[in-house]
């Protein structure tokens, strides 16, 4: 009996060998490489050549032609937004996503977020970097928190980050606001599930943008960049706000007007921020964001996951399962849509 024939899946990243250990031990007919690496240059010519299944962030191979056997690509990300003109976006394979890893921690993030604007935590980091402490009124003027309770907290691409941020926000009396680009469930299967005691939100299309806004105490945005979305935030956007609401994007850079938000906070109308994803990164030395009075700022650590390893494994095991039994991939990316 003829031996069948091998599976090469290639890991351009940087898993310890138990992960690797496991991949292989849940599949035996694949054969694993990892070669960590920076450029298609990294990857020698004949390990390209066989690989059919490709786990990666940025690194592919400069051509179809440079990847005959190419069947497969795996992202590290949770997006797709960053292939997007590039050729690994026209590569004729399916790409899928690791979206459905980081719900939780994203959500308890913009929640840190929301009670840290809420309770003047900028003001408060000032005081203490000070070293003076202020008098009654100055505290009581400027340290007086905001309530989260009874509040409406609006949030720009409601699936499964923006549902576990509903069910947290609902746990804290707060009215939830969905946008998203359609009020039904996008067609595909996806890794993980969106909370299932989510709280009850009024969901909004992108045409009812200005409605939505309008109602938001806070507002949150943690949808994909595309070019739908890419501006969408911008100076008309941010005035149609209730006067004084928050804004926490933990989307991508680009989809929020940065200038914009910046003359709104100067001016009032934005009365604070918590902002993890920029339109340049690395945030240079001296840019503007970096103290701006009312702003909390994080490095693009929003989505970072305690258990990123496990549920990565849960997640290539389950798709390479789907692979080789000829079923459908679960976080297909949709490129039409951008992600």
């Amino acid at each position: 009996m003829t031996a069948p024939t091998p599976v090469h899946y290639l890991s351009t990243l940087s898993f310890p060998d138990w992960w690797l250990d496991r991949l292989r031990a849940r599949h035996p007919g694949l054969t694993v490489t990892q070669i960590h690496a920076a450029s298609a240059a990294d990857v020698p010519d004949e390990v390209w050549r066989r690989t059919e299944i490709l786990h990666t962030g940025s690194v592919f191979p400069e051509s179809a032609e440079a990847a005959p056997q190419l069947r497969w690509v795996q992202l590290d990300t949770s997006g797709a937004d960053h292939l997007k003109g590039t050729s690994a976006w026209d590569l004729p394979v399916p790409l899928t996503s690791i979206g459905g890893i980081s719900p939780v921690p994203m959500a308890e993030y913009v929640m840190m977020m929301l009670l840290g604007l809420a309770h003047r935590l900028p003001r408060a980091i000032e005081v203490q970097h000070g070293g003076v402490w202020p008098s009654l009124e100055e505290r009581w003027n400027t340290l007086m928190p905001r309530r989260l309770r009874g509040a409406t907290v609006g949030v720009v691409g409601y699936g499964r980050i923006g549902q576990e941020i509903g069910r947290l926000a609902g746990q804290f009396g707060m009215t939830v606001l969905g946008l998203k680009r359609g009020r039904g469930t996008r067609a595909g299967e996806f890794f993980g599930s969106a909370a299932t005691d989510a709280a009850q939100a009024e969901l909004y299309t992108p045409d009812e943008l200005h409605a939505f806004l309008g109602r938001c105490d806070y507002l949150v945005v943690t949808c994909p960049l595309t070019e739908e979305t890419r501006g969408m935030i911008d100076a008309a956007a941010l005035d149609a706000l209730k006067d004084g609401a928050m804004v926490v994007n933990v989307s991508r850079g680009g989809i929020v007007d940065e200038n914009a938000l910046r003359a709104g906070l100067r001016s009032g109308r934005v009365a604070g921020a918590a902002l993890d994803v920029f339109e340049e990164e690395p945030l240079p030395d001296g840019h503007f964001w970096w103290r701006e009075p009312g702003v909390l700022l994080t490095p693009h650590v929003a989505g970072f996951s305690p258990d990123y390893e496990e549920q990565t494994l849960e997640l290539v095991g389950t798709n390479v399962e789907r692979y080789l039994a000829g079923r459908e991939l679960v976080n297909l990316v949709d490129r039409a849509h951008g992600y």
